[in-house]
């Protein structure tokens, strides 16, 4: 079993940049593929980025390749998601999501995930 909770969203105008975080408890969170998902009203929940559970390979979604970023800190048992450059197409409910084990090739699929957040808003104003 596997507990997340995420943090740090909130309200910035364009061009702006926020860093949520997701806590994660439970099990060995070293052991863990994270993930970050994101639904804007209206619209079915999108991929956003992926980070291996050991060798630090990640995956971005081209909408936010090159503004995003995800990393984790095994010590804090913590995943992040850097985003700079916010657009307002950016709005929406942000969700953590992890899984003990997948494929590099299947990261980006909401279905391999077990365990999951209970979202946080990020709104972006222009």
């Amino acid at each position: 079993q596997v507990q997340l909770v995420e943090s740090g969203g909130g309200l910035v105008q364009a061009g702006g940049s926020l860093r949520l975080s997701c806590a994660a408890s439970g099990r060995t969170f070293s052991s863990l593929f994270m993930a970050w998902f994101r639904q804007a009203p209206g619209k079915e929940r999108e991929f956003v980025a992926a980070l291996s559970s050991s060798s630090g390979i990640t995956s971005h979604a081209d909408s936010v390749k090159g503004r995003f970023s995800i990393s984790r800190d095994n010590a804090k048992n913590t995943v992040y998601l850097q985003m700079n450059s916010l657009k307002p197409e950016d709005t929406a409910v942000y969700y953590c999501a992890a899984t003990v084990g997948t494929r590099l090739a299947r990261m980006m699929f909401q279905g391999e995930y077990r365990y999951w957040g209970q979202g946080i808003q990020v709104t972006v104003s222009a």
